[in-house]
């Protein structure tokens, strides 16, 4: 699998070799798939790669996969327990281009934001941003469901620690 920049498309290439009677001749297929410069953008630059420490008790750690194509996303975020707001957050993912794309991507959406309002973003705000075709949909939904996740975590070590749940100000 290889990126071609230049035409905006992820390429997977395969060799073929067919026999004739005699003469054997090969031919080379390539399989290209065209992808917004965003996903290229965030897939050749990702943001915010890495890891936080699981044991901070400030940090949430989302960790989700697709069993269908294999791919399998972390993030993690940093909140200030006061606030509430997402200060720090990093991820991880194994998979295909979008998938990467689409991390990447909600890390930059979310960091800033209070983590109520990290949980209202949706894979369909995700996947609009990066022009997703529908085949890859569900790592939008990877994304999403990771920043759930990690909300969900840091929310249950808070609790664990006999702090209130943080809600909005009216």
């Amino acid at each position: 699998m290889f990126l071609n920049a230049a035409r905006g498309s992820l390429c997977r290439s395969t060799t073929r070799t067919a026999r004739r009677s005699v003469l054997s001749t090969t031919s080379t297929l390539s399989q290209c798939r065209q992808y917004h410069e965003k996903v290229i953008d965030h897939y050749e630059r990702p943001r915010n790669v890495g890891s936080l420490s699981k044991n901070d008790p400030n940090v949430g750690t989302g960790l989700v996969g697709a069993p269908a194509c294999g791919d399998v996303m972390k993030l993690q975020i940093m909140v200030d327990e006061a606030t509430g707001e997402i200060q720090e957050v990093k991820f991880k993912t194994f998979g295909c281009g979008s998938a990467i794309a689409s991390s990447s991507l909600a890390t930059e959406k979310i960091k800033g934001l209070k983590v109520w309002d990290a949980k209202k973003i949706t894979n369909t705000d995700i996947a609009k941003e990066l022009s997703l075709p529908p085949v890859k949909l569900h790592c939008s939904m990877l994304a999403e469901d990771a920043i759930k996740s990690a909300v969900k975590d840091w929310e249950a070590k808070r609790a664990a620690r006999g702090l209130k749940p943080l809600a909005p100000l009216a």
